[in-house]
């Protein structure tokens, strides 16, 4: 849609994708192709090496300075993706929340090898018995973060967020597309994730991790599809496993996604941007 839109529109495009901004990782997140790329500029993709970490508030940053520069040429920034976090971030400023803790975050991922996830979510429980509720127990990413506030603050992460303004400088319109068969997403889904491990998606993380000093546990390979292949690549997983796996955990995200797009009652349905134009 964005790229019809954009044959209409002087627009540019700003990826709001927490993946895609790594650079190698181009089959497991639907990177759009370099000739895409060429038709219609393209920003915040390929910004980063996936053997470092990349946050919201990073990405707020970089956003509001792009779409300030697209908007000084005389076009319309266009942000297209599916990371709500970051769309939270850009509409509803930052929460007053600590930097990352390599230390504390490596400690963290130590427990869990030894204890388990489940351990480590029962443990968030008793000090933040609201982030635990949000926070799903296959979810190891938000459980660490939310360990991780607590540990370096003391204070619940639950009590620290949403105490930041938005304060952008300017108007932002947004639109949501909301799939209205979920048994054609789910469809959609497992067709997808084929199609990436027929392009090579798993010969694409074997060359990452020959070329970077990766770990499983870098915010890169916790990513829905990496993380999966990461397992077949170790022998965790058997082929089929993976792909079972990988097509299960996309269902979740896109679940996810849905929840918070319902949590945004601002939002106009996609439909109505693209009748006007296309």
């Amino acid at each position: 849609m964005a790229l019809a839109l954009a044959a209409r529109v002087p627009l540019e495009i700003v990826s709001m994708d927490s993946v895609q901004v790594y650079r190698g990782l181009d089959i497991g997140t639907a990177k759009p192709s370099a000739a895409e790329r060429k038709a219609v500029p393209h920003h915040l993709i390929d910004i980063i090496d996936p053997d470092r970490s990349y946050s919201a508030g990073q990405w707020r940053s970089e956003a509001i300075r792009t779409i300030s520069e697209v908007l000084a040429k005389g076009k319309v920034p266009l942000i297209v993706g599916g990371t709500m976090l970051y769309y939270r971030a850009l509409v509803g400023g930052l929460d007053a929340l600590p930097q990352a803790d390599p230390a504390v975050r490596a400690a963290i991922e130590a427990e869990a090898r030894e204890r388990g996830w489940p351990a480590l979510h029962a443990e968030l429980a008793k000090v933040d018995p609201a982030a635990a509720r949000r926070i799903p127990m296959r979810d190891t990413q938000r459980i660490q973060r939310a360990l991780e506030v607590w540990r370096l603050t003391g204070r619940p992460l639950s009590s620290l967020q949403g105490r930041s303004g938005a304060a952008l400088p300017f108007a932002l319109k947004g639109f949501a597309l909301v799939p209205p068969d979920r048994a054609a997403l789910a469809e959609r889904i497992a067709a997808r994730f084929d199609a990436m491990l027929a392009a090579g998606l798993v010969e694409e993380l074997r060359h990452l991790r020959g070329r970077f000093a990766l770990t499983s546990g870098m915010p890169s390979m916790r990513a829905v599809g990496y993380r999966q292949v990461w397992q077949y690549l170790d022998g965790e997983l058997s082929e089929a496993e993976m792909r079972t796996q990988a097509v299960a955990a996309t269902r979740q995200l896109a679940k996810r996604q849905l929840t918070w797009l319902r949590s945004f009652s601002d939002l106009e349905p996609a439909e109505k941007l693209a009748h006007s134009f296309l």
